[in-house]
């Protein structure tokens, strides 16, 4: 791998539509604490969920059917959000639009918890993961827009903020509830995170930086029809589908293979945080090269150390796979830092994020059921493991193509070239 510095990577011709040197350094710090901020909320909704999940259903005499919309809800409300979040940011800009997404999220969370029916509930928390969706999309473009000089810094604390919001409300929602005796107030706690994080972005209103040219707009169309943008989709997706396999059965299949069920929950507890150390350590690596096919060849090894240990002997060296496959997870940061180092512009970076976010969450929820499904027709681990395994490679396939340094504003220009040429 070549080493380059921050400032190799963006090439001549880039667009910055808000460059670092004419910022004060109050505001500069405050956009830092922004994202921090933002991103530390994106995924609470979510996760605060699955560790109380019985105590919601009993209490709201939620069906079966219900508890499985209410599961598949963050995929369905990051997929549809989203993917409207480009159009969003050209009508209102990206600092209005994000305090409005948090505002939903914040809104969403500390009134679920007063619904008195499965209906509202679900409702209230479409309109938690509405503003969740949203900022999945904007912090990549914000992070590009406003710092395209340190990407590699700012994607480490985005990915960081993002991955220890989304483990503390996976381990602490539990310890909240137990402690009061109410999962209400285990769940609304994470609204008050989301009150605190509206707070920069509402100072940064006045310093917002002009809205991008309509004509600079891309499309999901248009990000297709490039190679680089495919493969970003089939990353993320592939990626996701893997993790939300993990999430959702990870100690379910311990359980089944004999382990106990606290034993398991810490195992599930330990690969989820391991998502942590890796967020603050690969973005500002990535940063510092422009070939990125050897990070994708290690985390696909140690994807697959840890899914054939769990084939061939699952408890016997149950903390060296969890640790391997906790480890090839980290792909997602992988995923997450494509959107910026592979783009240009901060309108590319919005596009690729969206179509990439939308189509792939879409694809990941269709992970965990159909990995349920072969576990249910046929009665063994094996037929869902081996799916795991046809996931991460075709996670590896994709990302050595996507690791290659190319540009999503040059394959769309080269298209734009060649039809030119056949017109004339």
């Amino acid at each position: 791998m070549t080493n380059v510095t921050h400032n190799e990577l963006e090439k001549p011709g880039d667009v910055h539509t808000s460059p670092v040197e004419t910022r004060p350094r109050r505001v500069l710090w405050l956009l830092a604490a922004g994202v921090a901020l933002a991103a530390l909320n994106l995924r609470t909704a979510i996760t605060s969920v699955g560790p109380v999940l019985n105590e919601i259903t009993v209490d709201l005499g939620m069906s079966g059917v219900l508890a499985g919309v209410l599961t598949t809800l963050p995929v369905l409300c990051f997929a549809a959000f989203g993917g409207a979040t480009p159009a969003l940011l050209r009508r209102f800009g990206e600092h209005r639009v994000l305090v409005v997404a948090l505002l939903a999220l914040t809104t969403g969370q500390a009134t679920r918890v007063l619904a008195d029916n499965p209906w509202l509930f679900l409702a209230l928390t479409a309109l938690a993961l509405s503003g969740g969706a949203v900022g999945n999309v904007l912090v990549p473009t914000l992070v590009k827009q406003h710092f395209p000089g340190r990407i590699g810094t700012m994607t480490t604390l985005y990915t960081t903020a993002l991955a220890i919001g989304t483990a503390m409300a996976a381990a602490a929602t539990v310890p909240v509830e137990r402690a009061s005796g109410s999962w209400h107030l285990a769940l609304a706690m994470y609204a008050v995170f989301g009150l605190v994080a509206i707070v920069p972005w509402v100072l940064l209103l006045g310093h917002e930086p002009p809205r991008t040219d309509p004509a600079q707009a891309l499309g999901l169309g248009q990000v297709l029809r490039t190679g680089t943008g495919l493969q970003s989709v089939l990353f993320f997706g592939s990626q996701s589908a893997v993790a939300y396999i993990m999430f959702g059965w990870y100690a379910h299949f311990l359980r089944d293979n004999g382990l106990e069920p606290a034993a398991a929950g810490l195992a599930l507890s330990y690969l989820t945080f391991l998502a942590v150390p890796t967020a603050m350590a690969l973005p500002g690596l990535m940063a510092r090269v422009r070939d990125h096919r050897g990070f994708v060849a290690a985390f696909f090894l140690c994807y697959i150390v840890g899914v054939t240990g769990l084939w061939l002997a699952p408890l016997q060296g149950l903390w060296l796979w969890t640790t391997c496959i906790g480890l090839g997870m980290s792909t997602f940061t992988l995923a997450l830092t494509f959107f910026a180092v592979r783009t240009r512009t901060s309108a590319g970076t919005a596009a690729m994020s969206a179509t990439s976010q939308g189509l792939g969450y879409l694809m990941g929820g269709a992970g965990p059921f159909l990995f349920g499904l072969l576990h249910d027709l046929t009665g063994t681990w094996h037929a869902p493991l081996m799916m795991v395994l046809g996931l991460v490679t075709l996670n590896f396939a994709v990302g050595m193509l996507l690791g290659r340094p190319r540009y999503l504003e040059d394959a769309l220009r080269g298209r734009a070239q060649s039809s030119m040429s056949s017109a004339r």
